[in-house]
């Protein structure tokens, strides 16, 4: 894949970690990714460097927060296979890790929430994954295009 930057949307519950946080620790493994295709995002295309949209999903206002960049490349996922912990998985084990994680460390964050309808409502995002019905995936790629435009608007407040 050469040393070309790619861009993400990642999505966080606020409630279970939001931009704030992020802001106060800096950096943090994104854990807990179950879907294989987002996981695969992360294990065979994420690179250290690439920006990400950080989006508050499952709230109100849904919509983009911040700026994040990924800090480390994909590693095991430990959490999975910690029977303690909320994103076990039994099938997980050290030998066969089954879920990857990465780092990602603090970029910027938003005045304001870019709302998810305001983001609907922009010609320059057509085509944006986050804006699909049914979309659903916790990590998505974003055309650099997009991500430009989203922090543009991002920064208007």
């Amino acid at each position: 894949m050469g040393s070309k930057r790619r861009f993400w949307l990642i999505k966080s519950e606020p409630g279970s970690y939001s931009i704030a946080d992020l802001e106060r620790d800096g950096r943090t493994s994104w854990d807990g990714v179950r879907n294989y295709q987002a996981r695969n995002f992360m294990r065979d295309e994420m690179a250290v460097g690439d920006l990400l949209l950080f989006y508050h999903s499952s709230t109100e206002p849904t919509g983009v927060a911040g700026i994040g960049r990924v800090f480390g490349p994909a590693y095991p996922d430990y959490t999975a296979w910690d029977a303690n912990d909320k994103h076990y998985d039994p099938r997980a084990s050290k030998e066969n890790p089954v879920w990857v994680m990465v780092d990602v460390e603090f970029v910027e964050k938003f005045p304001a929430v870019v709302r998810l309808a305001e983001m609907k409502a922009a010609g320059e995002l057509d085509g944006m994954l986050v804006l699909k019905r049914g979309q659903r995936l916790s990590i998505q790629p974003v055309d650099e295009a997009h991500f430009k435009a989203v922090r543009k608007m991002g920064k208007r407040g």
